[in-house]
């Protein structure tokens, strides 16, 4: 299986994804509609953006975010193998950031940074959608105006926790995004 990066300056770069079912990459049209939202309907969120990409597998929302000009990522993936292939992946695209091999809760559990834009797209069945929404909101993880953009399950839609406002919703069949954005 692969992945293929949608716009920007890696556009049409492809992206190497782990065999079996560990992973679960954005399909290209859920993520180009995502970031041509971040783009146009929601202002110019990529460019010069401190970026964290969370349950990240294979790094396609935080590379696609490099590729259409943010300037640093941080990608948290907790499987060490999966941490493998996205390092490949952000060494053959050359993108400006860091790969951590830990869980997205011990990583929130850590000195806090203010990220710009937030990717968030963990497993489906993990029921880990509001608690690191809520996490992300309480923590100081967050810049002033920071977005924090959700993938996740039709019936597992975030709910703004204090301190944020929803701005953009769309559903992809099986699939919806939510956009939040810090006040």
């Amino acid at each position: 299986m692969s992945a293929r990066v949608v716009a920007g300056r890696a556009g049409g770069r492809r992206l190497e994804v782990p065999k079996g079912d560990l992973v679960r990459p954005t399909s290209d049209k859920v993520r180009g509609a995502l970031f041509n939202a971040l783009a146009h309907a929601l202002g110019d969120h990529c460019v010069g953006a401190r970026a964290l990409d969370l349950f990240a597998g294979a790094g396609t929302l935080g590379i696609e975010a490099w590729s259409r000009g943010a300037a640093h990522v941080t990608f948290v993936e907790r499987d060490a193998k999966v941490a493998a292939v996205l390092r490949r992946n952000v060494e053959a695209i050359d993108v400006t950031g860091e790969v951590r091999v830990r869980s997205v809760e011990a990583y929130l559990k850590g000195p806090a940074s203010a990220f710009d834009l937030v990717l968030l797209d963990p497993p489906y069945a993990a029921g880990a959608v509001q608690p690191t929404v809520d996490a992300l909101f309480a923590g100081g993880w967050l810049a002033a105006g920071a977005l924090v953009c959700v993938e996740h399950a039709v019936q597992a839609a975030p709910q703004p926790p204090t301190g944020a406002e929803s701005l953009w919703a769309r559903t992809y069949g099986g699939t919806a995004l939510a956009v939040l954005r810090a006040r």
